[in-house]
């Protein structure tokens, strides 16, 4: 996560892997039905959300909620676009242009968008990407004074700077909690099984999500810590540390109704999976891929395993992860996790327990990832430079 056939190539070695012996993809579901109580069989398929409009290599989707209904839509090659969230809506707008502020060799580019909760007031919001080869940056950027439809790029200002000693595994989602504070997903430097040591050590901000506090400045940061952060005071431990042990987290995100924090952890060559992200958290990288031993001794105390996992045998190689589905177009989904895989194009429902898992759709697309609009109905962003989102009979 070069050129664009070796960022494929990249992806389906460090993104991902699918189906599973428990809680395995259950492959019985390949026509996209799903049958809600047994007896009654309902249809979920994809359809093209926004047919007139085309995307180059969308990451993101996200909606900032402020009353309008719009959609904002991430390009690797470091544009954000704006339109109305209307199925005929022919044209949309450039929101956002630091293309030449960039490189989007292999998994790197603007891989993140997440706008502050107060955006209809303040007109903040943040990005995450990668202006050159061996570092990643969050800032934050404003909105015009005089169009809503365009940010001010002369606005930045640079929250934070992460050194990347490689071009992939770079994570790159930015979400905001439930409470009010910014969490961001950082990969493990890159480079496969962990060379640079990153994921159990928690001296360096990589391999882990950090959660800071935007609003507010220590000495020397543009951000400040939260007094409640696990690892305050620790010594030699980052204090924006969440949680730590993370190989690649491909997309995060909140479930609106527990405030639980979902991610997709990309898996090594054998195992992908699914973790729920508490505070303090070890979820093991690099000791464990999913729950299958990796490195050392295979001690697994005090590591967290993940509520589901599947394994790469039958071509699933990198999970994107998604959303706890909390819209009302889709009754059958209502409370499951759903997530993708970027390699396969297959679309999966998981209970919240990490059981029943189901395949909504098997649909061949390069899921790159998903995000909801005002209403929490879900898309999903493909690299045909499509949107799609789900339609339930």
């Amino acid at each position: 996560m070069k050129s664009f056939l070796l960022f494929l190539l990249m992806v389906c070695f460090l993104l991902g892997s699918c189906a599973s012996d428990n809680g395995a993809a259950d492959d019985s579901s390949d026509d996209g039905s799903m049958s809600d109580d047994g007896n009654t069989e309902v249809e979920v398929g994809l359809v093209n959300a926004f047919p007139a409009l085309s995307f180059s290599q969308p990451l993101d989707l996200q909606s900032p909620n402020d009353g309008t209904d719009r959609i904002f839509v991430v390009e690797k090659g470091g544009r954000i676009r704006v339109f109305d969230n209307e199925v005929d809506v022919a044209q949309s707008s450039e929101f956002l242009d630091i293309s030449g502020n960039l490189t989007t060799t292999s998994e790197m580019g603007l891989l993140g968008l997440a706008f502050h909760p107060n955006y209809q007031s303040n007109g903040y919001f943040y990005v995450f990407y990668t202006p050159s080869a061996n570092l990643s940056v969050i800032s934050r950027f404003n909105v015009s004074t005089v169009n809503g439809n365009l940010a001010d790029p002369s606005s930045e200002l640079v929250i934070l700077e992460i050194p990347q000693p490689d071009t992939n595994h770079n994570g790159g989602q930015l979400a905001f909690g439930p409470d009010g504070y910014l969490y961001i997903a950082l990969g493990d430097g890159g480079g496969g099984g962990d060379p640079f040591e990153n994921g159990q050590d928690r001296s360096t901000l990589l391999g882990s999500i950090l959660r800071i506090d935007i609003d507010n400045q220590s000495a020397g940061l543009n951000y400040d810590i939260p007094s409640d952060n696990p690892f305050v005071g620790e010594g030699g431990v980052r204090a924006e540390i969440f949680a730590y042990g993370l190989r690649n987290p491909w997309r995060m995100s909140f479930d609106t109704q527990t405030g639980n924090l979902w991610t997709g952890d990309v898996g090594q060559g054998a195992i992908e999976e699914i973790n729920v992200v508490v505070s303090g958290g070890n979820y093991g990288w690099p000791l464990f891929e999913g729950t299958s031993c990796f490195s050392g001794d295979c001690n697994n105390s005090g590591l967290i395993a993940p509520i589901f996992e599947y394994v790469q045998d039958n071509g699933d190689r990198s999970i994107t992860g998604g959303y706890v589905y909390r819209g009302s177009q889709n009754p059958s989904l209502l409370g499951k996790y759903i997530y993708g895989d970027f390699v396969s194009g297959r679309i999966w429902a998981v209970e919240l327990d990490g059981n029943g898992n189901e395949l909504i759709d098997p649909s061949g697309l390069s899921i790159a990832s998903f995000g909801t609009d005002a209403a929490e109905e879900l898309y999903i962003c493909a690299f045909n430079g499509s949107i799609y989102k789900f339609v339930e009979n």
